[in-house]
C-alpha cells in the first residue's frame, strides 16, 4: 500500500523506477493510482503511456498520449510518445509532424529524446527519417558513442556500409565496451567477407551482449574455422548456451524437425551441385547453340546491371565480391541469404541460382528487368 499523501511527482518517480527495471505492470498500477489523486497530472499520463507501450497495449497507450496532450500540448515527451504510437497504427505523416513538433519547440538538446525517436522511426523501417535525429543528436553530443553508433545503423541501412564502418569505429573509441556497435560492425565485417576482422570484434563481447542469434552463431562459426576449436570445446559450450537462452532448449519435435530441415538443406546443396555441374555440361554441348539458353538482366542494389543466365548472374555477383571470388556459388549464396535475412528479414532460397535470385528481388535486394 502506498504511503499517504504522496504527491504526483513522487508517483512519476516510483513508476519510473519500476519501468526501468521492466517492471511494467507494477509501474502501470502505480501511475493508475496516482492519477486517481490527480487526474490532471500529465507526467501520470504520459507514464502510462509509454507503459502501455511496452506491453504493446498501443491503441491504450495512444489514448494515454491524447489525454496528456489535452492538458499540454506543448509536452515533448507527450509528443514522442504519441508519434510512436501512430507508427504503430501506419501513420507515418502523423507521426513526422508530431516528431517535428518537438524539433520546432527546441528540444534538439535532449540528447535522449533525440535518439528514442530516432530508434522509433528505425524500428519502423524509416532509416532516412531516423537518421535526421541521430544526427541532431549526435551534432549535439559528439562524444555519444550511442549517438555515433546510430548513425552508423542508420547508414548501414541507407546502403552506405563504408560510412557504416567508420562511424561504428569511432564509437567504440569513444566507448569501447558499446557492445551493440561492437557486434553491429562485426556482423557488418563477416557480410563484407573480412571474417578475421568480424572475429576480432566477437571475441571482445560477451555472451550475455548478445540478444539475437545472428551473431553468436558467427562467432561459433568463425571460431570453429579460424580457431578450428571442436565442437565440445568449452569455449563453444558457453556460446551454445547463450543460444539456448535465447531460444529456449529444444522438444524431441523442435530437435526432429531440425534435423529433418538439416538433411533437406544439405540434399540441396548436393542438388545444387549437381544442378551446375549439369549445366556446365549443357553449356558445353550448346556452345554453338548459344542463341537457345535464355539470357536475364538484373540491377542489384548499387546499380550494376548484371546479364547472363541466372548461374551467370550469381557467379558475376559473387565475382564483384573480392572476398567470394573463387569460391563455390552455393556458399556465396548461402551467406548472401543469411546477410539479406539479417538486413530484411526475409527468407531467401539457395537451392538453386534461379530461387536465389528471385528471393533477392523479393527481399528488396535487386531488381529482375528480363
Amino acid at each position: 500500500m502506498s504511503a499517504p499523501f504522496m504527491s504526483s511527482e513522487e508517483y512519476d518517480e516510483r513508476a519510473h523506477t519500476l519501468y526501468n527495471d521492466a517492471r511494467y505492470d507494477e509501474a502501470l498500477e502505480v501511475l493508475r493510482e496516482g492519477l486517481t489523486l490527480y487526474p490532471h497530472a500529465v507526467e501520470l499520463h504520459i507514464g502510462v503511456g509509454y507503459a502501455r507501450l511496452a506491453r504493446e497495449e498501443f491503441a491504450w497507450a495512444r489514448r494515454s498520449f491524447e489525454e496528456a496532450l489535452v492538458l499540454d500540448g506543448e509536452h515533448e515527451d507527450a509528443l514522442a510518445g504519441y508519434g510512436e504510437t501512430l507508427l504503430r497504427f501506419g501513420q507515418t505523416a502523423d507521426a513526422m509532424r508530431a516528431f517535428r513538433r518537438v524539433l520546432d519547440l527546441g528540444y534538439e538538446d535532449d540528447l535522449e529524446l533525440m535518439l528514442q525517436i530516432g530508434r522509433a522511426l528505425f524500428r519502423d523501417g524509416l532509416a532516412h527519417e531516423a537518421r535526421e535525429f541521430f544526427d541532431v543528436g549526435a551534432r549535439q553530443a559528439p562524444e555519444s558513442a550511442e549517438a555515433v553508433a546510430l548513425v552508423g545503423f542508420a547508414q548501414h541501412r541507407l546502403g552506405d556500409d563504408e560510412g557504416a564502418i567508420a562511424a561504428l569505429r569511432r564509437a567504440l573509441h569513444l566507448d569501447a565496451d558499446n557492445s551493440e556497435a561492437r557486434i553491429y560492425l562485426a556482423n557488418l565485417l563477416y557480410d563484407r567477407g573480412e571474417l578475421e576482422a568480424s572475429l576480432y570484434h566477437l571475441d571482445r563481447t560477451a555472451p550475455e551482449d548478445h540478444w539475437e542469434e545472428l551473431g553468436i552463431w558467427r562467432l561459433i562459426e568463425l571460431k570453429k574455422t579460424i580457431h578450428r576449436l571442436r565442437d565440445d570445446d568449452p569455449d563453444v559450450g558457453r556460446w551454445e548456451a547463450r543460444l539456448a537462452e535465447l531460444t529456449g532448449e529444444p522438444s524431441a519435435i523442435d530437435e526432429m524437425l531440425a534435423e529433418i530441415e538439416q538433411r533437406a538443406m544439405e540434399d540441396a546443396q548436393v542438388d545444387a551441385r549437381n544442378q551446375l555441374e549439369l549445366f556446365g555440361q549443357m553449356l558445353a554441348g550448346l556452345a554453338d547453340n548459344r542463341h537457345e539458353v535464355v539470357l536475364h538482366r538484373v540491377v542489384t542494389g548499387d546499380g550494376q546491371r548484371l546479364d547472363g543466365t541466372w548461374e551467370e548472374i550469381v557467379a558475376k555477383m559473387r565475382d564483384a565480391a573480392t572476398a567470394w571470388t573463387g569460391r563455390p556459388l552455393h556458399e556465396f549464396m548461402m551467406n548472401e541469404a543469411r546477410r539479406g535475412f539479417s538486413l530484411t528479414g526475409v527468407v531467401i532460397p539457395t537451392g538453386d541460382a534461379e530461387s536465389f535470385v528471385r528471393g533477392s528481388a523479393d527481399a528488396g535486394l535487386l531488381r529482375i528487368l528480363k
